[in-house]
């Protein structure tokens, strides 16, 4: 393999951790981290809001809904362990662009569910095809190929902040890009049901697909690598560099030393607790959130009868809290961090505070008699606190991995993320099909909530047992 030896910059090497850099050039960088978040989220979500069209049109049960969701988690899984090795070899901006392009056409797949299911059943041998099995196979295949390409917008959005940020803004950056989430969240269900109404489900699968597209083109213009960047100040490259562990000594990345390997192997990444602790924190609450994207339109038409268009303000009102989590999350370890901790030490501390909040999900279900916006609203802050914890979980890596190993580990993380997401979706439809059955669908989700509720203080214990104290890794 060749290795291009890059110019490095000539900058003032004593800059101070707390001066201020000239330039706000990794802010650009952070939007279009954002923007590609957004349309991460928005692609996704569509198939949530168009769930209850299709299952009434193809006759799926709550189980058949999981089924094809789990596809989808499944798939991200296992392509989130592949997507951060990819992404580390491949560099930021390429495995990135081929992201995109991969879960933009997964979106468009889905409008034709249909034709491809057919092909899907028939390639197959089945007999006895009927629209509910080419239904159910043709949104697999869909699911399947944006989940591929869905993979790796976290790995290369990480490694970008890791490449722009310094540590002590990595949280913050994070929580502003992560934000996008909850921005694609509100827009789906304002803009899905309308198309839908004006132009058929197939044209909300198409619109959302052409965006990724659009997307790169600003991607293209806009992203280089920190050293070739050309719009980036020799000021602000310093400051970047300035709490670094993972450069020469004048903070500047060298260009004359034996270039390191580009990938460290899985294996030995899985002998670090680092790397379990990020894992394990992963699977624990990844799946709260699925569960909350991919299942909250079905609950709110199951216990309160609504319809899809009375399901777009409370869905939009619960993922705008999401945005305060988020943002305020990545913010909230700096407090800490002004006071001497570690930037690792100070996350943790932020994640326990945080790990708090979801707790009032146990009240969803034994208000909601009262008004449906109450169980809204309280699974709105412990959506909220899932997105203030991701922006703090996701840079526990940065932390203490170097640079090249960002990728790698957060793939590691996704893919046991993703397996929980799996876990909780199909644990979630036979509950409901079982419940349901039984005369009272409230109780199935009411044991759901619960879970809910205690995953993150579950996973902070494990997390603190494993890595107690800041712990860098320095031997890769």
């Amino acid at each position: 393999m060749i290795i291009k030896e890059v110019e490095p910059r000539h900058v003032t090497t004593n800059l101070p951790a707390e001066a201020k850099p000239a330039g706000n050039y990794r802010w650009t960088i952070c939007a279009l981290l954002f923007f590609a978040t957004t349309v991460n989220y928005l692609d996704r979500q569509v198939l949530s809001l168009l769930q209850p069209t299709l299952a009434e049109k193809y006759h799926w049960t709550n189980n058949d809904y999981a089924n094809i969701t789990s596809v989808f988690q499944f798939a991200y899984a296992i392509s989130m362990l592949f997507a951060g090795r990819i992404i580390d070899r491949m560099g930021t901006k390429r495995g990135f662009t081929w992201a995109i392009i991969i879960w933009s056409v997964g979106a468009l797949l889905h409008a034709l569910a249909i034709p491809f299911g057919t092909a899907v059943v028939t390639a197959l041998g089945w007999v006895g095809i009927t629209a509910f099995t080419v239904s159910v196979a043709g949104f697999m295949v869909g699911r399947l190929v944006l989940a591929i390409g869905e993979a790796g917008n976290f790995p290369a959005a990480i490694k970008a902040t890791a490449d722009y940020f310094p540590k002590k803004e990595r949280s913050f950056a994070t929580g502003i890009f992560n934000s996008g989430t909850n921005v694609g969240a509100i827009l789906a269900p304002l803009t899905v049901p309308w198309i839908e109404m004006k132009w058929g489900w197939q044209a909300a699968f198409i619109l959302v697909g052409v965006i990724g597209f659009l997307w790169l083109l600003f991607w293209h213009r806009y992203y280089d690598k920190p050293e070739k960047q050309k719009r980036l100040s020799a000021e602000e490259w310093a400051y970047i560099n300035s709490d670094r562990d993972d450069t020469s000594a004048s903070g500047v990345p060298s260009a004359t030393t034996t270039p390191q390997p580009q990938s460290i192997s899985w294996l030995r990444l899985l002998g670090y607790r680092q790397t379990w602790s990020f894992a394990i924190g992963k699977f624990l609450t990844d799946g709260v959130w699925w569960f909350f994207l991919f299942w909250l339109p079905a609950y709110l038409k199951a216990q309160y009868g609504m319809e899809k268009m009375q399901i777009m303000l409370p869905l939009a009102v619960l993922y705008s809290l999401t945005m305060f989590g988020s943002i305020g999350g990545g913010w909230f370890p700096v407090h800490f961090m002004k006071k001497g901790l570690a930037p690792y030490d100070a996350r943790m501390k932020a994640m326990l505070v945080i790990a708090l909040f979801p707790l009032v999900v146990l009240a969803a279900q034994p208000l909601g008699g009262i008004s449906y916006w109450l169980p809204v609203l309280l699974i709105g802050i412990g959506a909220s606190a899932h997105q203030a914890w991701s922006a703090n979980i996701f840079t526990t890596v940065s932390d203490m991995f170097p640079k090249k190993a960002v990728g790698s580990v957060v793939g590691i993380g996704g893919m046991a993320g993703g397996l929980g997401g799996v876990v909780i979706s199909k644990v979630g439809g036979a509950l409901f099909d079982h419940y349901k059955a039984l005369g009272h669908v409230q109780t199935g989700y009411t044991i759901m909530f619960t879970v809910c509720a205690v995953a993150y203080v579950i996973a902070w214990v494990i997390m603190k047992s494993l890595v107690p104290r800041y712990s860098p890794i320095t031997t890769l």
